[in-house]
């Protein structure tokens, strides 16, 4: 019964798609899943031909229906541009430990790491300059720094936690 109600179904969720401001695929995705639960609710309906027919209308319109209620958010729910007063605090919480951490580290690492989290936005020339080292080992000695500083805030966060 299926394999015999696919290519009808397919051509009329295709003819009450566009109206219905849906994709075809979402119609019969719809119909197919009322399907499978009417069978297991009352088995086969008598005449599916004219069940599938009925059912793709029934979803469109309610499909239009949800349409024409929808309406899109004007930015995106989960990027909360204004934060709050709580959220600020744990942000400044967690750059002043992270400033902390970056004083702790050994030789240069402190003044490389500053001069990358500086707000002024150095470049890799300018950073150069203001440490009197070269351009091009700047790159493996920020490695080195950064590593050492995962190193220094895990063994901090290792050793913060609760055992037993």
């Amino acid at each position: 019964m299926l394999a015999a109600l696919r290519p009808l179904l397919r051509a009329e969720a295709c003819a009450e798609a566009h109206a219905a401001g849906a994709e075809p695929g979402d119609l019969e995705q719809a119909v197919w899943l009322r399907l499978l639960e009417r069978l297991e609710a009352d088995g086969p309906p008598r005449d599916p031909h004219s069940w599938v027919r009925k059912a793709v209308r029934f979803e469109a319109r309610r499909t239009r229906r949800t349409v024409s209620v929808e309406r899109p958010y004007g930015q995106e729910p989960a990027d909360d541009g204004e934060r709050g007063p709580e959220q600020m605090v744990l942000a400044a919480a967690r750059r002043h430990a992270l400033r902390r951490a970056v004083r702790r580290l050994p030789g240069r690492c402190p003044r490389l790491l500053e001069a990358l989290l500086s707000p002024r936005d150095l470049t890799y020339r300018e950073i150069a300059r203001e440490l009197g080292i070269s351009q091009g080992s700047l790159g493996p000695e920020r490695s080195r720094c950064l590593g050492c500083l995962r190193r220094l805030l895990s063994s901090e966060v290792a050793a913060r936690e609760v055992r037993g």
